[in-house]
């Protein structure tokens, strides 16, 4: 069982963590999103290495927390998401010294997907570990039966969806449609 205090310290550290972290990464998203013209400066090499320290400096500060009961994973998530957007961070940094902006093109995307991550994890990890603990307490099904009925709904809907957009029956692809919305639902519940 978690421990309430535990689960407030950890949310604290986290908000200690991301306070740092925000604006880094709020600078390298405005970089990711228009690097033509804010990554052409003689000093973006230098920027770009500090950003990627304050990255490197969030992950080191990550390792050092230790997350409640039930969190251990998304904190993980959050410790790889911000490796991967530092050493992503490093690789943009290296081409454009390189070779400058067109040298970036191919990894843009993925650059800008590993910032993404960053975001998408501190959002898991700040999810309370009781909060997850209710939700599989209040399940009335076992997981792995609630976990065949989800796929089944979704693999229904889907069918149902299909065939119905094959005749030209809207009323079988709405039933389908639902199917699927309960499906993928009752799955989301689940987790």
């Amino acid at each position: 069982m978690t421990i309430p205090g535990a689960t407030q310290t950890y949310a604290t550290e986290l908000a200690g963590l991301w306070t740092g972290l925000s604006r880094a990464l709020s600078d390298l998203d405005a970089l990711a999103a228009r690097p033509e013209q804010r990554l052409a400066d003689l000093d973006a090499g230098a920027t770009l290495g500090r950003l990627r320290y304050v990255l490197h400096t969030a992950g080191e500060l990550t390792l050092g927390i230790a997350p409640p009961e039930g969190s251990e994973r998304a904190h993980g998530e959050l410790a790889f998401a911000l490796a991967n957007a530092r050493d992503a961070t490093a690789v943009i940094a290296d081409l454009l010294e390189e070779g400058g902006i067109e040298a970036i093109q191919p990894v843009l995307h993925e650059w800008r997907g590993t910032l993404f991550a960053v975001r998408l994890a501190r959002t898991r990890a700040a999810v309370p570990a009781i909060e997850s603990a209710t939700r599989e307490a209040s399940s009335p099904l076992p997981p792995p039966a609630a976990a065949l009925s989800a796929i089944t709904l979704i693999v229904l809907g889907a069918a149902t969806f299909a065939g119905g957009t094959l005749l030209h029956r809207w009323p079988l692809w709405t039933i389908g449609l639902l199917l699927l919305t309960v499906g993928c639902a009752f799955s989301a519940q689940r987790r």
